[in-house]
């Protein structure tokens, strides 16, 4: 699969400047800036208020440190989903059932990651869900299952190969995934619209406040029911997390706002509140029971300002809710090369 930006890039520059796609106009794919020249130094930042946070990860994306921490149970969405249609994908993998201890479904060297992935529609509109599960056989209650969503301007599937010269931080996504895959978790990466030729509708208005009136808000409930009916494999309903960078970063804040108690964790690369849109960003009053959340941002991100993910942090913090922020100094609007080794520690952490 080549990887190419489908509208052009003074299009994305244009909405940006407008802040009129939730802060990911140029943001596609993985994330941004300079991410792959050399190894960056990773400065984190964990609140004193924050009832646990994932500790000593290193700035490495090979790394799996983990930290634990007690996980409230989340409880099944109430909504009627429609059905749903599918289509494998005949190059993807299957699991192995022999017995022998699992290895990884990704294919790696220095400098490309690529990751099987099988893909379904759903919905009227036909929408891509790619999706994978781990080798080896899933946990009693099914995989615990991560929905990752990509930036703007940028088809998901680019979630699944790159390699370390592409833009936005795609190796270190790319890398996500593979961590994920390899220590057991599902992930799931659907497409916004227009084969992920737009952005996601969490921060556009009308869909910002009226969330239940968006395409997006009716692709979730099918997804939702999917990981129910095993459509995406063995999945555990009970255990769902999300990631995403940039707009797809505002998609997983849209996850704790509009379905509380589904996630048990979220990490949310170059982004921040569901309703933000760039340097436009008011964070409200936030609950208790928000998602844990980690923030990943380049210091000197000026697509989606770092400003507004520390108002987001500093609001959890005071919320009592779990928050961690890491960043990276020199980097701009990219998934920073810590992500790796954070993601999945933080989600080990909140299992």
């Amino acid at each position: 699969m080549e990887f190419s930006a489908r509208p052009s890039w003074s299009l994305a520059l244009a909405l940006v400047a407008c802040g009129s796609t939730g802060g990911a106009t140029t943001d596609g794919s993985p994330v941004s800036g300079d991410s792959s020249t050399g190894d960056p130094v990773t400065s984190t930042t964990t609140g004193p208020d924050a009832p646990t946070t994932a500790s000593d990860v290193g700035t490495s994306s090979e790394g799996t440190t983990a930290s634990t921490t007690d996980a409230t149970t989340s409880t099944a969405s109430t909504a009627e989903p429609t059905a749903a249609t599918t289509e494998v994908d005949p190059s993807s993998t299957t699991g192995d059932d022999t017995g022998a201890v699992p290895g990884s479904r990704c294919e790696e060297t220095a400098t490309t990651i690529t990751c099987p992935k099988i893909t379904v529609e759903l919905g009227p509109w036909q929408r891509d869900v790619h999706y994978q599960v781990p080798l080896g056989d899933p946990p009693a209650g099914g995989w615990p299952t991560v929905l990752m969503f990509q930036g703007s301007f940028f088809s998901a599937e680019i979630t699944w190969i790159a390699t370390d010269d592409l833009p936005f931080g795609a190796f270190y996504q790319t890398h996500v995934v593979k961590q994920l895959l390899d220590h057991g978790y599902a992930v799931i990466t659907p497409e916004a619209k227009l084969d992920g030729g737009t952005f996601w509708d969490t921060n556009i208005p009308p869909y910002s406040l009226n969330w239940e009136s968006s395409e997006d808000h009716q692709l979730m409930l099918l997804i939702f029911a999917g990981i129910e009916d095993g459509t995406f494999g063995p999945l555990d309903a009970g255990r769902l997390f999300a990631t995403g960078i940039s707009s797809g970063g505002y998609m997983t804040s849209r996850m704790a706002v509009s379905y509380p108690g589904k996630f048990r964790a979220l990490a949310i690369a170059a982004g921040s509140y569901a309703t933000c849109s760039g340097p436009l960003c008011n964070v409200p009053d936030l609950e208790a029971d928000h998602p844990p959340t980690l923030f990943l941002h380049g210091e000197v991100d000026l697509t989606v300002p770092l400003v507004t993910a520390e108002a987001y942090y500093d609001e959890l913090l005071a919320s009592g809710v779990d928050a961690r922020l890491v960043t990276e100094p020199g980097e701009g609007h990219a998934w920073i090369a810590a992500s790796p080794a954070e993601v999945l520690a933080w989600f080990d952490g909140h299992p």
